[in-house]
């Protein structure tokens, strides 16, 4: 983070489209920045049942993928074993499904560490138990909100976050958090993407993600930082 940096944007692609992250990398690498990618540690298998339609069919990446995509800079973090809905789920269930995929992203990827990482619940949602539970396991979880919290701090551990679909069509909901965001004095937003093109929940073309970008980086009071960086560095 900048010393002037009062207003931090980070931006997670979730679910884990193997040609969408690809090619988001590649457009964040061009402007020297890191993306954070969120996925599913078994999207990959050959048995992964897609939740919905906008996951239907679209091949995921898998952890070689990931790899690569870590070693070169970019953030991969754990968006549960499976997409099951975790404010549904009862406790048990809920936290044998982390578990499951914390130990899969230990195996996986050389560098993760489970007390750093930040969770990216799927659906956004968690149960009050396994919100009070997550803590002891991982740095931070994500769930549903305006998207906008307090700088980060050693206490903050439940990121509001904030999403746009199921249609694209995320110009004007995203300037309008950035213009939200820029109007305290201060304040983190954390904003959900998900594919490119016609890939996911809320898809963007790669010319608005390219627009997002350098809008973000001619701002000077903004930012942009992975959201377990920008918890690292609090």
């Amino acid at each position: 983070m900048t010393d002037a940096a009062r207003h931090l944007v980070s931006l997670s692609f979730d679910d884990g489209f193997r040609a969408s992250s690809i090619r988001t990398a590649e457009i964040f690498e061009r402007r020297g920045l890191a993306a954070s990618f969120n996925v599913i540690a078994t999207g990959h298998h050959a048995d992964f049942s897609s939740p919905d339609a906008y996951q239907d069919a679209i091949e995921k990446g898998d952890f070689g993928l990931w790899r690569d995509l870590a070693e070169r800079g970019h953030e991969i973090m754990p968006h549960g074993y499976r997409h099951a809905n975790k404010g549904e789920l009862p406790f048990a269930e809920a936290r044998d499904l982390v578990e499951r995929c914390l130990e899969v992203f230990a195996a996986e990827l050389p560098a993760f560490r489970a007390e750093e990482a930040v969770l990216g619940l799927p659906y956004n949602a968690a149960s009050d138990e396994l919100a009070a539970w997550l803590p002891s396991v991982v740095r931070a979880y994500r769930v549903g909100g305006d998207g906008i919290n307090d700088m980060p701090d050693a206490t903050l551990v439940r990121l509001s976050s904030t999403v746009f679909g199921p249609r694209n069509g995320n110009e004007a909901h995203f300037f309008a958090k950035i213009d939200e965001l820029t109007a305290r004095e201060s304040g983190w937003l954390v904003y959900l993407l998900h594919g490119l093109g016609e890939e996911g929940y809320g898809p963007v073309s790669e010319d608005f993600l390219e627009e997002m970008l350098d809008a973000l980086c001619e701002i000077d009071s903004v930012d942009l930082v992975t959201p377990a960086r920008a918890l690292a560095r609090a």
